[in-house]
């Protein structure tokens, strides 16, 4: 019993020796993180400047060009109802946890695969009882008792030798993977924070479009009550006051869309939430009580690919795919496994661990694969296709965040061109409408005149809340375009649910303010 572990632990050391003497050979290509775009601006006319939406809370913006975004960008909003919800959608809502649990799943089979570079050991333990014919049984101090008993325990130890990387890579793959699903969460993340800011902006605007209309609902009926106490006099016609009643069931009729589009985002604000739609929201908003940041940060492009979730993502799929290429082609060559063991025999229990020399044995095993039809090479060739793919998406993306944010800073322009003269236009229309009914009351005008303006001012009092709530939307998306601030989470923003991912290699140390 002393020469047999002694000589196991000898073999363990010789494997583990020749595994380190040849590790290093490692087959497919050496995964090199893509340049970064050569661009240094997203627009081709250079910095923009915009202008005042001329009411308040739509002061002018501007661009501050490498600001970096906070952890939580929407408390540039200044909402702590808004702060509220989101924190209990990024808490409750299921999808998120459902990315969590994905990535914790990517993460095991990771460390899984990690395990193949170790070498296996493996106990065993059997017992056997068994009856020979007297005829076949030797003589024995009991010739009546033709039954024995065998017991055997033993050690196994099995090490496939990474003679050319192929466990390596795959490990390299799976890391990979992990970490772009590491990238998916964290767009999840960002993506969920700006749909909630998103949809309590359009509810705003919802509630903004229904007073409004509420109000040019109240007006077209003082109107309609001029028209009646004129009619009494003689001014006016049945004709005019027929047509006064049908442009306010007109008006009336585009109330209960819009309500109903309220309810509808009241109800997509609690599935966000994680909550059923029977439970209340007690939160309210109303585009008065946010607030539009007057700072917008913009990265530069070669920083925003590092921040961008789904650029990063893309980048991780491609270094996966690029690992597969060396597992492939380290499948072309032979596979070596070592295999040890050690065992001891006995027929009975009491004797098992005694002094008797347990048989072992040492062995390797070459395995080449000599004709398979093409399908290693085959699978080689695919391997390589993955990565053309791969390459190939990542272009893609970085093309469609550049689109991205370009889009989003032309809407942030023309949006504030947009409110301007929608505020102007409203203006204008309450004052001619004003004027109109005041000359209707003093009949110094036909009803035709003051139904034009009526119908003027409703235009222009719904398309001034549109292109209010179009800012504050296009403002949410530029965060989201650039990252969302993912990279600048501490420790005590972090929940236990949330596994943090690699940051950009460098980022501006100057922080968006909130307040």
């Amino acid at each position: 019993m002393r020469r047999g572990p002694s000589r196991l632990a000898s073999l363990l050391a010789a494997l583990l020796a020749a595994s380190a003497f040849l590790a290093g050979c490692t087959m497919g290509p050496d995964f090199k993180a893509p340049d970064g775009p050569k661009a240094d601006a997203y627009l081709p006319d250079g910095p923009m400047s915009f202008v005042s939406g001329g009411i308040d809370g739509s002061e002018a913006q501007r661009i501050v060009q490498d600001l970096d975004i906070p952890g939580q960008w929407w408390g540039v909003f200044r909402s702590p109802e808004l702060n509220g919800l989101i924190e209990q959608a990024l808490r409750a809502n299921p999808d998120i946890r459902a990315a969590a649990a994905a990535l914790k799943i990517a993460r095991e089979n990771a460390r899984a695969q990690r395990a193949t570079l170790f070498p296996t050991v493996a106990a065993n333990a059997g017992a056997t009882s068994t009856q020979v014919p007297n005829f076949l049984s030797a003589p024995t101090a009991d010739p009546d008792n033709f039954n024995f008993s065998l017991f055997t325990l033993g050690l196994t130890l099995t090490y496939s030798l990474d003679l050319w990387g192929a466990n390596r890579r795959n490990i390299e793959s799976l890391d990979a993977l992990a970490e772009a699903q590491c990238f998916q969460l964290e767009g999840a993340y960002l993506s969920l924070a700006a749909n909630v800011v998103a949809a309590a902006i359009l509810e705003a605007s919802l509630r903004a479009q229904i007073e409004a209309t509420q109000r040019i609902i109240a007006t077209q009926r003082d109107t309609l009550d001029i028209l009646n106490r004129q009619a009494g006099l003689g001014a006016v016609t049945g004709a005019d006051i027929a047509a006064q009643q049908a442009a306010l069931a007109q008006v009336e009729a585009t109330l209960p869309p819009l309500q109903k589009a309220l309810a509808q985002q009241r109800n997509l604000l609690a599935a966000l939430t994680g909550r059923l739609t029977n439970e209340q929201l007690g939160e309210r908003f109303r585009l008065a009580d946010l607030r539009l940041p007057q700072e917008l940060p913009l990265s530069l492009p070669s920083r925003m690919v590092e921040q961008r979730p789904d650029v990063r993502a893309a980048e991780s799929n491609l270094h996966s795919a690029s690992a597969l290429v060396g597992v492939a082609t380290a499948n072309q060559f032979p596979n070596v496994t070592l295999n040890g063991g050690i065992a001891t025999q006995a027929l009975t229990v009491g004797t098992l661990f005694g002094p008797a020399l347990p048989a072992s044995v040492v062995g390797v095993n070459v395995a080449q694969t000599l004709l398979d039809g093409g399908a290693l090479a085959a699978r080689k060739r695919a391997a390589q296709a993955g990565l053309e793919q791969a390459d190939a998406q990542y272009r893609s993306t970085v093309i469609g965040a550049f689109r991205n944010v370009a889009d989003t800073l032309r809407a942030l322009e023309y949006d504030a061109l947009s409110l301007r003269a929608a505020v102007a236009a409203e203006q204008a229309t309450a004052t001619s409408l004003q004027i109109a009914r005041r000359r209707l009351e003093l009949g110094d005008t036909t009803y035709i005149f003051v139904l034009t303006a009526e119908l003027a001012y409703q235009q222009a009092s719904l398309a001034r809340v549109q292109a209010q709530a179009a800012r504050f939307t296009d403002t949410a998306a530029l965060f989201q375009a650039l990252g969302g601030g993912w990279w600048n989470r501490d420790a005590a923003e972090s929940r236990a649910d949330r596994l943090r991912c690699r940051p950009p290699k460098a980022t501006p140390k100057v922080a968006v303010s909130q307040g």
